[in-house]
């Protein structure tokens, strides 16, 4: 077999791969929490409907002390945030936290695992979109302390295929970045 034979095969393998990922990925998106389940702290990622409602809740069920919004923007206040949200004050005051230094979901994961250590945090729920759970979950693990608990609390939506096909290639381009150590 020629070297062209073998790469043509290398390909041909490699989408199947792709391929076969992506439809699992697709069809298995990841769930919410079946409750009970208490965690010491929430974190909940902006960029989703329902993320930061359904943390809330969480925080209100007493299922959690406290919340972290990370990836706030900036001309967001706390005043402003709980008004668009209905945040009581005695809540606001004492449990939610409004994080403004991420702008993806790597710095995400900075600006949570930073918080969960500040707190001494031993168990987190990490609340986001089916589709971006699995990415992530994968960067806030990476970043937690050794031994931190964390809760995957997905939040259903009804994804496109676009939205499906291009999460599924940022997953695959960061587990390949992270496998190469970069």
């Amino acid at each position: 077999m020629t070297k062209r034979g073998i790469f043509r095969r290398l390909l041909s393998l490699m989408f199947i791969a792709w391929s076969l990922g992506f439809i699992w990925f697709a069809m298995f998106l990841p769930r919410p929490v079946i409750e009970p389940v208490r965690t010491d702290g929430v974190i909940a990622l902006t960029g989703g409907g329902g993320r930061i409602p359904h943390a809330l809740r969480v925080i209100e069920r007493g299922s959690s002390k406290r919340l972290l919004v990370s990836g706030v923007d900036r001309e967001v206040r706390p005043r402003e945030f709980a008004a668009e949200y209905k945040v009581p004050d005695r809540l606001m005051s004492c449990c939610v936290m409004l994080g403004y230094d991420a702008v993806d979901t790597r710095t995400n994961a900075l600006e949570a695992a930073r918080w969960v250590k500040e707190n001494n945090l031993r168990s987190v729920r990490l609340v986001t979109t089916d589709w971006h759970m699995r990415r992530a979950a994968f960067d806030l693990a990476e970043e937690l302390p050794p031994r931190t608990i964390m809760v995957r609390d997905a939040v259903p939506s009804k994804p496109s295929f676009r939205i499906l096909f291009l999460e599924y290639n940022k997953l695959v381009a960061r587990l390949l970045a992270w496998a190469i150590g970069w």
